[in-house]
């Protein structure tokens, strides 16, 4: 019989934390590195939906995630090139979270993740 080592933990955390949690998962398993700043920019674009680029470009350096619009896009341009983030239209065009991610933004949110960790 095989003996396995279990952890279990339980928090309760705010909304945030929740999509960055998803987010970080995702991210970790499919081995993509992502910063802080960009962690909490792709967490806004999750709780934006679909929303106009240049408006949430400016909305990232409102709330101080990104310095400059410009940094702003330079990061949606490096998540769009990692699969992360969406571009939809031609003149004014919208960003979105990749629905493959399916990171859960409404509503109380429960994570049941279950990892197997096989030792070789």
């Amino acid at each position: 019989m095989a003996i396995v080592n279990k952890v279990e933990q339980k928090a309760k955390v705010g909304i945030n934390d929740v999509i960055q949690y998803q987010i970080l998962t995702y991210c970790f398993f499919n081995k993509i590195q992502i910063g802080t700043s960009d962690l909490k920019c792709l967490t806004e674009l999750a709780k934006a939906d679909d929303i106009e680029l240049t408006l949430f470009c400016g909305e990232m350096v409102t709330k101080k995630i990104f310095k400059s619009s410009q940094s702003a896009r330079n990061f949606i341009t490096k998540g769009e090139r990692k699969d992360l983030i969406v571009k939809n239209g031609i003149n004014k065009k919208t960003i979105s979270l990749n629905k493959k991610l399916n990171v859960q933004t409404k509503g109380t949110i429960f994570l049941d993740f279950k990892i197997l960790g096989v030792e070789s």
